[in-house]
This record gives structure tokens, sequence and C-alpha cells, in this order.
């Protein structure tokens, strides 16, 4: 928790004038926040660092000579800063998010920049208090797996890989096919949940994912998931079923809830509300577990500021779920997971590496 009586010392790396007057402006309307310095490119920003000793960075991830995710590699495992990507609409966004970023925003649409400054400004101050975890040999999307699904399990091949070798399978199981797998995170969670994502077989109970996310990421994050992955990760629509081997991701801006019919699961993605400040919410998918999932399932909750999900996780531990919480040695903000494990809603906590093997033991005893 960043202290309230001190201000978060930002500098704002990015090669447009325009872009860096804009950004520098609008964070230093917030009492929170002071944007101490500004930069051009990267070899600019890697000599102010060392001056000016910010608490948190904004970076462009497109810039001349050095683009960010190789700054990135380059500053974090020396000066292991709070890092908040300013991008397009960029698959390169998640390679730097694996090199160590802490979060990201899109650059905003021409008349957005109120809704743009505000989005940045929350997530400076969520990445304050945020624990850098530099990762420069993380997989990127050329570390993928390729192939032809088999029946509805998408299975691993022997020529592109995912990021780890395929777990055992756990096999021809009919208890197993009537578990539901919830998983929320926010800042940190999209390196967090691969971590977890990439230890677990293709032939999984079916699983649903929050991720807060901005408009039009959450498609690229979840084919970067399928590729990276054993199982099949897609971006949920409504009406979509679940299934073993089959991971259904929220897409952004939709409120994403589980839908009993019977013996068998649906999800419904709609707009509404916002549950816990979010759309979408960990609440809304972890109440609608609560109430619709008549079978055996887990939850976990992981890395992010605020609480959204650990209300809804209580419910799901009362409706008879196992329930994981990440750690705070793991978490880059050990918020979510600190207030759900608060309330009694975590039965057991485990870093985002070990998660897997506690969820994989639980299943074994189903």
């Amino acid at each position: 928790m960043w202290p309230s009586n001190k201000k978060i010392r930002v500098m704002v790396v990015d090669d447009s004038i325009l872009a860096r007057t804009m950004i520098s402006n609008g964070l230093n309307t917030s009492p929170q926040i002071e944007v101490v310095a500004t930069s051009f490119n990267a070899k600019d920003a890697r000599a102010k660092v060392d001056q000016v000793k910010p608490d948190v960075m904004t970076l462009d991830v497109e810039m001349p000579g050095m683009n960010g995710i190789d700054f990135l590699k380059q500053l974090l495992p020396v000066v292991p800063l709070p890092v908040i990507l300013v991008s397009s609409l960029d698959l390169r966004v998640f390679d730097a998010l694996s090199a160590g970023a802490v979060d990201f925003v899109h650059k905003p649409e021409p008349g957005k920049n109120e809704a743009f400054i505000r989005a940045l400004t929350s997530k400076v101050i969520a990445a304050a208090g945020a624990k850098v975890r530099p990762r420069p040999g993380a997989p990127t999307l050329s570390a993928a797996k390729t192939g032809p699904a088999l029946g509805s399990v998408r299975m691993p091949t022997t020529g592109n890989k995912p990021a780890l070798p395929a777990p055992p399978l756990l096999g021809n199981r009919p208890s197993l096919d009537n578990v539901i797998i919830g998983l929320g995170a926010s800042t940190g969670g999209t390196e967090a949940t691969l971590e977890v994502m990439k230890r677990l077989p293709a032939d999984i109970p079916g699983m649903l994912i929050v991720q807060h996310m901005p408009v039009g990421f959450t498609q690229m994050y979840a084919e970067r998931l399928n590729r990276l992955c054993h199982m099949e990760v897609r971006e949920a629509k409504s009406g979509d079923e679940l299934h073993r081997g089959l991971a259904l991701l929220a897409p952004a801006d939709l409120q994403m809830r589980i839908v009993r019919s019977g013996s068998r699961y649906t999800v419904a993605c709609l707009p509404g509300e916002k549950v816990s400040g979010h759309r979408p919410s960990v609440d809304a998918l972890f109440f609608s577990m609560a109430e619709q999932v008549k079978c055996k399932m887990a939850g976990i909750i992981m890395t992010g500021m605020g609480r959204d999900g650990a209300d809804g996780l209580l419910k799901m531990r009362q409706a008879g779920a196992y329930t994981i919480g990440q750690d705070k040695e793991s978490c880059v903000v050990y918020g979510m997971p600190m207030v759900a494990y608060n309330i009694g809603a975590v039965q057991i906590q485990g870093s985002c590496e070990d998660i897997a093997s506690i969820l994989l033991r639980q299943l074994q005893k189903w």
C-alpha cells in the first residue's frame, strides 16, 4: 500500500511530444501523482532513471531506436521499477508484459483523452505499490503450439511447443467431466494466469477466466494463452458450452456469467452495470458460479488491486467450492487475494507457480 501522504513520482517515456505533454498534464491533475521527468527514447530514459529515481514509469512500446520491450529487458533486472505500458492495439504488449511490465493502457482515440487519463491514473496508483518480477527469458508468441484439436481436447504437438512440457493427462475420469473452475485476476494477472495455465493438462475440467483488460485486448490475450498452454483457450461468447479441455476468457466490457441448463453449463456474456467497479468482473462470475453450479467447482483468485472477486469467492466457498488464493510473495499487487483471504474466502494460498499443482492435487481427490 502506497503511503497516502507521499506523492507517486512518475517518469513519462514517449517519442511523441504531444503524447508526453498530454500524459504529463493529465497525471499531474491527480493530487497523488507528480510527473518528475519525461523522456523521448530508451537511451534518454535510462540516463534519467538513475537521476530522478521515479516510483513508476509510463512507457510507449513502439519507439525509434530501442523499443520498449528491449528496454524493459535491460532495465528491470537492474532497476525493478513498476512500468505501465501505453500502447496502440498491438500484440507486442503481451511480450512487454512478459518482460516484467505491471500493466498497460490503450492509447486514446481522438476526443477520448479524459477517459484515458482516468484509466492511466488508476493504474499508476496501483503500480506504485507493485512488486516487479522481471522475466527476461519469458516465452513470446514464437513459442506456440499448433495442430488440430483431438475430439474436444486441444492436444500439444511435437512441432512448436507451449511454454512448458505437457503435464500428464487426467485421463478418462467421468467425475472430472462435472467439475468447473473459475479464475479471476487483475493487475499483474496476464502473466500470473499464464504461469498457472501452462502447468495444467490438456484435459483439464472446463475453466472460466476473468482478467481486467481494455477493449480490444481480450481476444489477443486468449489467443496468446491458447498458443502457450495445453488446453484450448478462446474468448467467450454467449452460448458457449463448457467442457473438459476448454478455457473461456471473459470479453472486455461485458459481464460473463455461467448459466445452468440441466447438467449442461453455458456462459452469458452481456452488457451491464459494473460489478465491484469492473466490467468484466470477477465477482460477477464467482457469484453466478455460487448460484448456478451444482457440480464440484474450484475458485482461484490472483494478483490485483482492490477487492473484486473476494466476496464472490466467499460465496463459492460457502456453496462447497474448493478455493485457492495467490500468496503475497508472488503477487504483483496483493490486493484482491489479500481481501479474499482476510474474509475467509480462501482455503489455501500458493504462488502462481504452485497454484496449478495445488489444483491438480484436489482434482485427483475428486
